[in-house]
């Protein structure tokens, strides 16, 4: 199932940048987007997302000095922009396998595109992985342990669902009996025409 290989993926992305586990370390993806371009995409969006979620813990710091503060910002704005966009080439991948589909005269369009559920699959990895870190945690209490693997419990539960509803949105779109229909962000920040302050600067 799709939904176990990008589960995979993600492990290992995180596994990997946690052996150096610093924000400025190079990205190296260890699949061939040649030979394997969804497994490239996914590995892509997970490092993304475990890069971000070290630089909203950084940020968060009572004493960071305002102008490093300000620094970080600009990369979470950065990190956020390269999340959408991989998001939606993992669509534009879907759209290009299932553009031969004969699709069915009732399929329905789905609330939400495949890549944006595998989106949260990709932070539910990270949620998972560290709340796990918590339930596990030497220096806690027994009680921060305790209520950390309540949580970590409710998370795998919410994985598999998640995980299944993927692939049964996969395979739904596979027979036709849902379509792909995807609206890109349009994210209006970072356009210099769109954001009246930036135009301003210009």
């Amino acid at each position: 199932m799709f939904s176990a290989k990008a589960n995979s993926i993600f492990q290992d992305a995180i596994a990997t940048y946690k052996i150096k586990n610093t924000v400025d370390q190079a990205f190296v993806n260890k699949y061939d987007k040649d030979k394997d371009l969804i497994a490239h995409l996914l590995y892509r969006k997970c490092w993304i997302d475990t890069v971000q979620w070290a630089y909203e813990d950084i940020i968060r710091d009572p004493d960071i000095d305002p102008e490093d503060a300000l620094t970080l910002k600009r990369k979470i704005d950065a990190s956020n922009q390269d999340r959408t966009d991989t998001v939606e080439y993992i669509d534009s991948y879907f759209l290009e396998k299932y553009k031969n589909v004969e699709v069915k005269p009732d399929a329905k369009v789905n609330s939400e595109s495949p890549a944006w559920a595998i989106d949260r699959l990709s932070i539910l990895a990270l949620k998972i992985y560290h709340m796990e870190l918590e339930a596990k945690r030497e220096d806690a209490s027994e009680e921060h342990r305790e209520a950390c693997q309540k949580k970590l419990n409710v998370l795998l539960v919410q994985r598999k669902d998640l995980s299944a509803a993927i692939d049964d949105l996969l395979g739904d779109i596979e027979k036709g009996d849902k379509y792909m229909k995807v609206y890109k962000q349009m994210k209006m920040y970072n356009d210099e025409e769109l954001n009246p302050v930036l135009r301003k600067a210009k």
